[in-house]
């Protein structure tokens, strides 16, 4: 599971909106605000591999504390 506030913390550093986030990590705004508002816990690899990649992270930063 993806820690959301990381997730949420991470997109903020960068000054990017949900919007403007979903657009570069090419997923759907729905999914930016789902994952963090904890009603999508469980996104696929590929979309955690897209999100990761816009924020300049590896995978594994998405999930540590």
């Amino acid at each position: 599971m993806i820690k959301l506030t990381k997730l949420k913390q991470l997109r903020e550093q960068k000054g990017l909106s949900q919007e403007k986030f979903a657009r570069i990590a090419d997923v759907s705004n729905n999914t930016v605000v789902n994952i963090e508002s904890s009603k999508q816990t469980n996104p696929t690899i590929e979309t955690v591999s897209k999100i990761a990649k816009a924020l300049e992270v590896k995978i594994e930063e998405l999930f540590s504390e």
